[in-house]
């Protein structure tokens, strides 16, 4: 194998001219668009101008918040033995985090669970069409002409 030594003055961490045109590795990007957020923000009736790095730490701070209540919900949703994360899944996320609880309880709404459905064999069963026999009728006089 060989290797190749940079000279001190080629090497590209001594370059501080200027800034780097790619990426940095590791670099936060917000993947909210600022003119949304923006936008969002100036809802409020006491924001009047926005700065773009405080733009830029609530679209940060907003994404890691929705990461992390998508997690409970998603964890609650796999102690329920559910792949499809429901309301109900995240709306018990919320309610088990205390900070979370108090301002956004509120927000999700309520699902009332359907109920379980019911059984015909309580005695509830729909009336036949005239000229139609029920499956218990057709058995019983079977078994009466066997005998």
């Amino acid at each position: 194998m060989s290797t190749t030594e940079v000279s001190p003055a080629k090497h590209p961490s001594n370059d501080t001219a200027d800034a780097p045109s790619e990426p940095i590795a590791g670099a936060l990007i917000p993947s909210f668009p600022s003119g949304r957020v923006k936008r969002i923000m100036k809802l409020d009736g006491e924001i009047k101008k926005v700065n773009s790095e405080a733009l830029f730490l609530i679209s940060l701070s907003t994404e890691l918040f929705l990461e992390s209540l998508a997690e409970r919900a998603g964890n609650t949703a796999a102690l329920m033995r559910r792949k499809t994360i429901k309301v109900e899944h995240l709306r018990a996320a919320v309610t088990h985090h205390s900070p979370t609880a108090d301002f956004l309880v509120d927000c999700i709404p309520e699902v009332k669970l359907a109920p379980p459905p019911t059984s015909r064999k309580s005695g509830t069963e729909k009336p036949l069409p005239p000229g139609a026999r029920g499956i218990q009728e057709f058995f019983s006089k079977q078994s009466e002409i066997a005998q």
